[in-house]
């Protein structure tokens, strides 16, 4: 061998083995630990029938997009769940407005919001996703794409939904009450065989909601946000207060700067206190997954748990808090 060849050769061994984790591929530094610990499912509350169907699938070998949408339309179609999808409670006029959001390990992203009339939201996020130019549809012109794409009409008013709110309108209060405000969305990450993440975030808002009101649950960035190098997060509660701080774009941000999943979502929320002197009044909460299959949670209010699909097992875990 040429003297200037086994410089540069052996130059490169000593680059490689003096390189920090920062300047390799994170995905050949995690392609073990996620082999072990993956496919997981993790959602906000403790939506174990959701996380067991998204669950199973990726253990099928499913890939986490059709994981993902599975799963969360599950509570989308429950109608005992008066906060997601079909029986979702109306806002204060009566009417029962849906918000969804979903992204592919890609980076892509879809979303509906103020839609009325589909039982499945996330599902017509994803057609938004995949056949559109677009990221988000609103209003008439969500449910006009949503009907031309063969998704039928329905009441999602149900008997239960209507006499609740006929018993609100003699008082007109609103009140949240911690952990019962509801509006429990069911966020959801999916990671599976091979590593790939994707998320959805599904909601019929705040219980008589004004006439018109967005929460932070189709807001790419707020209520869901995922990057297939790092990880992702998604957000419950109270979303004007996520939405202000863009506080699942944040925790992503901040794995991508070194700090664990529990770490970064403890940062998200200790950032909403200090931006909200009434933050005693109301809940927000965070689940994260990164790359290496690890979970964190944290919460404004002791009260909070996220379900867990791991080693083909489904589990409710109580969130640490910040109160």
């Amino acid at each position: 061998m040429k003297r200037r060849d086994f410089i540069k050769n052996t130059g490169m061994a000593g680059a490689s083995l003096a390189a920090t984790p920062s300047t390799l591929n994170f995905a050949s530094l995690n392609s073990f630990s996620m082999m072990k610990n993956t496919p997981i499912c993790v959602a906000t509350w403790n939506f174990q029938n959701a996380t067991k169907k998204a669950g199973e699938m990726l253990s099928r070998g499913i890939n986490a997009l059709d994981a993902v949408e599975e799963g969360v339309r599950v509570e989308e179609a429950n109608l005992k769940n008066t906060t997601v999808g079909n029986g979702g409670a109306p806002d204060r006029d009566g009417h029962v407005t849906l918000d969804a959001c979903i992204m592919s390990p890609e980076g892509n992203a879809g979303s509906v919001v103020y839609l009325k009339h589909i039982a499945h939201p996330v599902s017509v996020a994803r057609k938004v996703m995949e056949e559109t130019p677009h990221v988000m549809l609103a209003g008439e012109g969500a449910l006009q794409f949503a009907l031309e794409n063969g998704f039928e009409k329905v009441n999602l008013l149900t008997e239960e939904s209507e006499k609740e709110w006929k018993k609100w309108l003699q008082h007109k209060n609103y009140k949240p009450i911690i952990n019962i405000e509801n509006h429990d969305t069911i966020g959801m990450l999916c990671i599976d065989e091979k590593g790939d993440i994707a998320g959805a975030c599904t909601t019929s808002g705040l219980s008589y909601k004004m006439n018109g009101r967005v929460g932070d649950s189709p807001i790419i960035g707020a209520g869901l946000f995922l990057d297939n190098e790092i990880g992702g997060a998604v957000a419950t509660g109270m979303g004007e207060a996520v939405m202000k701080s863009v506080g699942s774009f944040l925790i992503v941000e901040l794995m991508r700067q070194g700090k664990s999943p529990q770490e970064a979502c403890e940062t998200a929320v200790k950032r909403i206190v200090k931006q909200n002197p009434n933050y005693q009044d109301f809940q927000v909460a965070f689940v994260a997954l990164n790359k290496n299959g690890e979970v964190g949670s944290y919460c404004l209010h002791q009260g909070f748990s996220y379900a867990l699909y791991q080693n083909r097992e489904t589990s409710n875990n109580l969130s640490k808090f910040y109160i």
